[in-house]
């Protein structure tokens, strides 16, 4: 059974010429992402509480983002970068989060795949990220964090097909990778991750 996501639309040559040109304010945008992806994958824990089998998965998800966000922490304090203030609202997942159905149980599955959405995102573009990247350490994290993003994409479908048939969850997930890409397509290009 299939549980690999792939997004239907490659990240821009622009997006990643103003990563590359920009790095310090990726790395700060980057350290939010992971914040609020440990954040996510907790409240996911609270709003499934009935779905007893993937709280331990969501668990793990959510330390691991956490240790991310440390890593990424870590990286910022050698180039002397402060974290923000506060955390911006995040245009491209307020998008992808209005696309949820308001059926308490349909709500449920679409937070799963949104999960493993907006991760597989991530993953193609810390691959695009580490392509890039110069040979050393910082190369290294994000081939790390590519591997890791895309385990976490994977793991959201896993979880989902744990409640819900398969063909209702690939249909779904076929929806929300097509309004994804037009999602990622009419964002403004600039230095985040989304």
């Amino acid at each position: 059974m299939k549980v690999s996501v792939d997004v239907k639309t490659k990240s821009s040559k622009a997006w990643i010429d103003a990563v590359m040109n920009d790095f310090n304010s990726f790395l700060i945008d980057h350290a939010d992402c992971e914040r609020k992806a440990s954040a996510m994958a907790m409240s996911l824990v609270a709003k499934l509480h009935d779905k007893q089998a993937i709280i331990p998965i969501l668990i793990d998800t959510a330390i691991e983002e956490l240790e991310h966000f440390r890593d990424v922490y870590a990286i910022m304090q050698t180039r002397g970068l402060d974290l923000s203030r506060s955390i911006g609202e995040d245009i491209y997942v307020k998008k992808l989060i209005q696309q949820c159905d308001g059926h308490q149980d349909k709500i449920a599955l679409d937070r799963l795949l949104l999960g493993s959405v907006v991760e597989c995102r991530g993953a193609e573009r810390f691959k695009m990220v580490w392509e890039h990247l110069e040979p050393g350490e910082m190369k290294k994290f994000y081939h790390r964090l590519w591997a890791s993003e895309a385990k976490h994409g994977n793991i959201f479908v896993e979880m989902a097909l744990q409640y819900y048939p398969k063909e209702k969850v690939y249909a779904r997930l076929e929806q929300l990778l097509n309004v994804e890409a037009e999602i990622i397509e009419a964002l403004p290009v600039k230095a985040s991750l989304h």
